[in-house]
């Protein structure tokens, strides 16, 4: 087997993969808050305390991932090319 075919069946096999775990799993957990859905700071004595409310999957601690929103943006812009 040839290093382009190598390299271009590897590729196919990541990218599968992802298209897979999108269609199973569309939501994943947020990069910012790890999965948490806000933030911990610390108090003047050292105690951890519970943060604010992550911004980014609005205290969630789920976001979209992004194979399926440009999923769901080509799908939507289909739709509405079709009406």
């Amino acid at each position: 087997m040839s290093l382009p075919l190598l390299a271009i069946a590897c590729l196919l096999i990541v990218t599968l993969g992802y298209v897979v775990k999108c269609w199973l799993s569309p939501f994943g957990d947020c990069r910012k808050c790890d999965g948490m859905g806000h933030d911990f700071k610390t108090d003047r004595k050292g105690r951890t305390k519970r943060g604010k409310d992550c911004r980014r999957c609005h205290a969630t601690g789920k976001r979209i991932r992004v194979g399926r929103w440009i999923y769901n943006r080509a799908a939507r812009t289909y739709r509405a090319g079709i009406r």
